[in-house]
């Protein structure tokens, strides 16, 4: 896939699941939480997204009450290419963004790890991904037109489709449970990049400001 697209990118958007956190840990503190297994509880979410259903329903097949508060915001596991893609787009001279569908109390944890110049969360936002209204205050937040804002996302129907619906270019990273299962998918070809690895990306970025 042409790369070229990148030298024209002033701000580089990250989600936050999957594309810059490993969320294996927080499944695992929420299976021992509910007195179930890690297997079950990812086995079950895993079923889910291949069928195209909302992740939110494992509660129901399950057959237990939502936890209060969710997934731990303080069990932040970030993937070891997450950092240098982040330093990789500031030596590019790019602004960085971090925003994704999470609990408000997570824009604080990653501000101390991650040389950002927003954090934001859905809960804070009060809007989630994939809202266009969501989009809107990302290119808000980004300050720049939104043809010059890539998002990076593992996947489709939260980030690949609608940030390109609201002008944005995308990036798709084939990890985690969506990764896997959306790359598969006739969709994935609307990304302008898909990547394995944010090692790959940082590469791109690099060269691409050369």
């Amino acid at each position: 896939m042409d790369s070229g697209f990148l030298a024209q990118i002033r701000c580089v958007v990250f989600d936050v699941g999957e594309t810059l956190v490993d969320e294996t840990q927080m499944w695992t503190a929420l299976a021992q939480r509910l007195g179930l297994t890690p297997f079950t509880v990812c086995a079950v979410v895993g079923a889910l997204i291949a069928t195209g259903k909302d992740h939110n329903e494992l509660w129901d097949v399950i057959g237990v009450d939502r936890p209060e508060g969710g997934v731990d915001p303080g069990q932040i596991d970030l993937y070891p290419d997450a950092l240098e893609c982040v330093a990789a787009a500031r030596r590019a001279g790019l602004a960085v963004g971090v925003a994704g569908n999470q609990p408000a109390g997570i824009a604080q944890v990653l501000s101390a790890g991650l040389e950002a110049d927003f954090v934001a969360s859905s809960a804070a936002w009060g809007v989630s991904k994939p809202d266009p209204e969501f989009f809107v205050r990302l290119i808000s937040e980004a300050c720049v037109p939104a043809e010059r804002i890539v998002y990076v996302g593992d996947r489709l129907d939260n980030d690949v489709i609608p940030a390109r619906a609201a002008g944005m270019r995308t990036v798709f990273v084939r990890r985690g449970p969506w990764g896997y299962l959306h790359a598969l998918k006739d969709e994935a070809s609307l990304a302008d990049l898909r990547v394995d690895t944010l090692l790959e990306l940082s590469a791109l970025l690099t060269a691409n400001r050369n």
